[in-house]
């Protein structure tokens, strides 16, 4: 087990330094704007796009509380979580 834990650990923290490069990379085609870049093996389409969303709040103080409770539904799922030791335990 305590090898399983230290790879998902290594994985996490790879994953999130690849996600901020990502991110990075990315802001720099958003902010030249709309349009397709082409590399030599793929190309990137950027885009402008309209996201409607719901204000839950707003909803909730307009609907009755059966309402709500009538139309929620519970999903039971697992969830994993990674934590780091202090210092002072990993040594």
């Amino acid at each position: 087990m305590e090898k399983i834990v230290n790879e998902i650990a290594t994985l996490k923290a790879q994953i999130a330094e690849l996600s901020k490069d990502l991110k990075a990379k990315e802001s720099v085609l958003k902010a030249i704007g709309s349009g397709t870049y082409e590399g030599s093996e793929h190309y990137v389409v950027v885009s402008e796009a309209t996201r409607k969303t719901l204000d839950m709040k707003a909803v909730r103080a307009k609907l009755s509380r059966q309402f709500i409770q009538a139309n929620t539904n519970e999903t039971d799922y697992l969830t994993l979580k990674i934590y780091g030791y202090g210092k002072k335990i990993a040594a």
